[in-house]
């Protein structure tokens, strides 16, 4: 089961993981990405990605087969799903995209190609062999670890980051069997420069995932519960962060809105497994509960700060700095919240689309927002283009008796005359 430059290899889903993935595989192997959103693989097959992680350049020159037919699909040796798995209304795990990419590949497989099915969404501890495994079972009619084998390696994306990216990244792998975790090494050992891992089993390998995720959030609860203890004796965090930081040992988290696709998320796909099994996962929850009040406490004591409702410009709508992602976008808290207390909000943001945003959120992204000003002005977000802005511009943004939050401390050393401040 040596891979070959001829094996074929298909990825399922191209948005911030696949595709990355997909084009560091194409330079190895052949690679079909496949997407059931048409748009997105026109706009792939035109050498635009929306996402920003692949440079048009490399997308343009990648041997990577774009489709968005499952039919041409058929007969690959390796099928590997990277669709997201977000939770519900209700922070429970909804599992509907990978089922979903499950029923699609298992119709795809070739018995006689002896293929392995690897999952790279993040899940709970089980959803490989208990859930996808048996799904596959009954819609193709073939057998598992006959005709057809499972692997599991974790993605490890972090959107925006260069530094980071998947081709230099450790990548766990894990398989149903000794044989397959080492076609899984092979295969992935190729498009990596800093190796692979090999993980005891596939739970290990989805555990390890889980918990990557957990743990920053529950340090970054930690970190917007003392901001909050703080606000309350009149201290700021980042004075107290920069003094306890000069310990060795002191680990530099920092406060803030914790959204995004993975760490706003995985932590519920743990508790959601602990609690079926009976166990209370009271430091994972509560760790979440504080996190995702934390828009609402910021909206909130910039309402009483302010003294009242008026006029407010939120500046940045995205997950995070310097990347188009909108997905489970905390800032989202701070402008309902803000509306319910009376406040008229304009948002702006230059990296995000705007039709997502009303998709996604109901709201209207404002291009000409930095050309008026308001009673209120919170920097949410610190793309480089608001670090950017030189101090006169930042003061036009704030109305006479206004309020500039800069919630990431972005202008901590800036000085922007007759402007009040607040951080956090």
């Amino acid at each position: 089961m040596s891979v070959f430059r001829t094996e074929k290899v298909v990825v399922l889903g191209l948005g911030y993981v696949g595709l990355p993935l997909a084009v560091a595989l194409a330079k190895k192997f052949d690679v079909t990405g496949l997407d059931i959103d048409t748009r997105r693989v026109e706009e792939l097959q035109a050498g635009t990605d929306r996402t920003r992680e692949v440079e048009p350049e490399a997308l343009k020159a990648s041997t990577l087969a774009l489709t968005s037919t499952p039919d041409d699909c058929r007969g690959a040796d390796i099928y590997i799903v990277t669709v997201p798995t977000p939770v519900d209304g209700d922070n429970q795990p909804d599992l509907r995209p990978v089922v979903g990419a499950t029923r699609s590949l298992a119709a795809l497989l070739d018995p006689a190609r002896k293929p392995i099915v690897v999952y790279e969404s993040t899940v709970y501890p089980g959803v490989t062999e208990e859930v996808c495994g048996p799904l596959i079972e009954e819609v193709s009619g073939l057998e598992r670890g006959k005709d057809f084998f499972l692997g599991y390696s974790p993605e490890r994306i972090n959107p925006g980051d260069r530094e980071h990216t998947v081709d230099r990244i450790v990548k766990v792998v894990a398989g149903e069997n000794s044989e397959v975790l080492e076609r899984l090494a092979a295969l992935y050992g190729a498009a990596t420069s800093a190796g692979v891992f090999r993980a005891a089993s596939i739970k290990a390998a989805e555990a390890a995932k889980v918990i990557e995720n957990a743990q920053r959030d529950i340090n970054i609860a930690f970190m917007n519960e003392i901001t909050q203890i703080f606000a309350k004796l009149d201290l700021s965090i980042w004075d107290v962060l920069e003094a306890a930081g000069t310990k060795w040992n002191f680990l530099k988290f920092q406060p803030g809105l914790v959204g995004g696709h993975c760490i706003g998320v995985d932590p519920y796909y743990l508790s959601f497994r602990a609690q079926q099994l009976g166990q209370e996962p009271n430091v994972i929850l509560a760790g979440r509960s504080i996190n995702d009040r934390m828009g609402a406490w910021v909206a909130d004591t910039l309402h009483e700060r302010r003294g009242g409702a008026g006029s407010a410009l939120v500046m940045g709508l995205t997950f995070k700095e310097n990347v188009p992602d909108l997905r489970n976008s905390k800032v989202i808290d701070v402008i309902r919240r803000l509306e319910e207390r009376g406040h008229t909000v304009t948002i702006h943001d230059p990296l995000a689309d705007a039709a997502e945003a009303r998709h996604e959120y109901g709201v209207k992204l404002d291009g000409g927002a930095l050309e008026r000003s308001y009673d209120l002005v919170v920097v949410a977000v610190p793309h480089e283009a608001y670090r950017d802005l030189p101090d006169d511009k930042l003061a036009s943004l704030v109305a006479e008796g206004g309020l500039l939050a800069d919630l990431k401390n972005l202008y901590a050393r800036r000085t922007i005359s007759g402007v009040e401040r607040w951080s956090l």
